[in-house]
């Protein structure tokens, strides 16, 4: 907590990069590396699109950790014998240890951890998503969209910075605030940021240019996640996502995209936060609602032109062994 009860969240994580040259010491290799995520985060579920848009399923392999955990590290509490089946680890702070035995710092998701040495390269989740754009094109599916585009590469930096500080994160410093005076900042902030998207995206189908970029990635994590719990659990509320129409249609057109609906778990989302959270959420009650079935209702935001992945195609379907469970999402 920072003065005068503001969360204050530590952003200072593992900067190692896996680049094309390899010149951080780590080269992209095609079954090298695994991506831990949990598809409750939403960090990591950034990720998880990024991967799938760009078809890279089979060169960067993906493990999935539960949707709670305890102080010391999220679990692979999923799969067999709470083992992740490449890394051979029931938790992912081992692979953290690999790296630094001493590592001092949260185990955060998602991870990029080195298959052979078992060690994580990085967590440094606004990085990642960047470089697989950027770095692993050699290996990008036919028709993969180009979420970061050089020529609008500052605007969409520009842009993502406002979602990052006072939205992405901006829930947390209302949700975890320490003082009146700090909840009431962070909230007024957050629906200031909210309404200055509202007037941005009345008359445009993406935040930046004709087709969906990293922008549009990075704010559908936290709309998502915002009836189901920012509302309610992070006191986010002054409106639902559903009572601001044209933020509600965006949301709904990036839903029914192949790789936003298809990898969001509303399950997963609300056990985490209302699980784990112990000290907003003491007696670890999770809500029934709300009702899911209006992400896949009409949206209309195809009259506003743009086309989901500019020149590229849709990715295909998921993955057997990395679907969202059936009830899990707004089916």
């Amino acid at each position: 907590m920072a003065a005068k009860g503001e969360f204050d969240r530590d952003t200072d994580y593992i900067a190692t990069r896996i680049t094309a040259d390899g010149r951080d010491g780590f080269p992209v290799e095609p079954g090298r590396y695994r991506l831990v995520v949990a598809r409750a985060c939403p960090w990591a579920n950034r990720a998880i699109i990024v991967r799938r848009l760009l078809g890279l399923e089979d060169v960067l392999s993906i493990g999935f950790c539960g949707p709670t955990h305890d102080e010391r590290s999220w679990t692979f509490d999923l799969d067999p014998g709470g083992v992740d089946p490449v890394l051979k680890i029931p938790r992912l702070q081992d692979a953290y240890f690999k790296r630094d035995p001493d590592y001092p710092k949260g185990i955060t998701v998602p991870a990029i951890v080195d298959v052979p040495t078992g060690a994580v390269v990085t967590n440094d989740f606004a990085q990642l998503t960047l470089d697989l754009s950027t770095e692993w094109t050699a290996h990008h599916r036919e028709g993969a969209p180009d979420l970061y585009p050089d020529k609008l590469r500052d605007e969409i930096d520009e842009v993502a910075q406002r979602i990052y500080t006072d939205i992405n994160n901006g829930v947390y410093r209302c949700g975890f605030a320490g003082s009146q005076q700090a909840y009431e900042a962070a909230y007024d902030r957050l629906f200031a940021a909210l309404d200055w998207l509202s007037d941005r995206l009345r008359d445009r189908r993406y935040l930046v240019g004709d087709s969906i970029t990293e922008a549009d990635i990075r704010l559908f994590t936290t709309l998502a996640r915002f009836d189901p719990v920012y509302h309610g659990h992070f006191k986010c509320n002054r409106n639902k996502l559903t009572e601001l129409p044209v933020l509600w249609a965006y949301a709904r057109d990036l839903f029914q995209t192949p790789g936003f609906g298809d990898t969001t778990d509303f399950v997963q989302i609300k056990q985490h936060y209302y699980l784990v959270h112990t000290t907003i959420n003491p007696n670890q009650i999770v809500p029934k609602g709300p009702d899911l079935a209006n992400w896949l209702s009409p949206h209309g935001r195809e009259a506003l032109g743009g086309s989901p992945f500019g020149d590229g195609t849709p990715p295909g379907p998921t993955r057997e062994g990395e679907r969202v469970p059936a009830g899990h999402g707004a089916d």
